[in-house]
């Protein structure tokens, strides 16, 4: 993985970083790769879980939030 790799997958959506995930995980259950690229996809799919964990953590956070103001009115 690159720092233009990251960079680019930190600009994802939730829905875009999850469907790359999962075609991440596709590929390596399916194996056949040389043991380099199987670590290369495996770093994506890596990048890609926390990218879907960041924003999983960002939409938690504003229900948190919102539910907070509800409860002080």
């Amino acid at each position: 993985m690159t720092d233009n790799d990251l960079a680019e997958i930190a600009t994802f959506g939730y829905e875009r970083a999850r469907d790359e995930l999962v075609n991440v995980v596709k590929m390596l259950e399916q194996g056949g790769m040389d043991l380099d690229d199987s670590l290369t996809l495996w770093e994506r799919g890596e990048a890609l879980a926390t990218r879907c964990e960041e924003h999983l953590a960002g939409a938690r956070k504003r229900v948190e939030d919102a539910l907070s103001r509800r409860e002080e009115e």
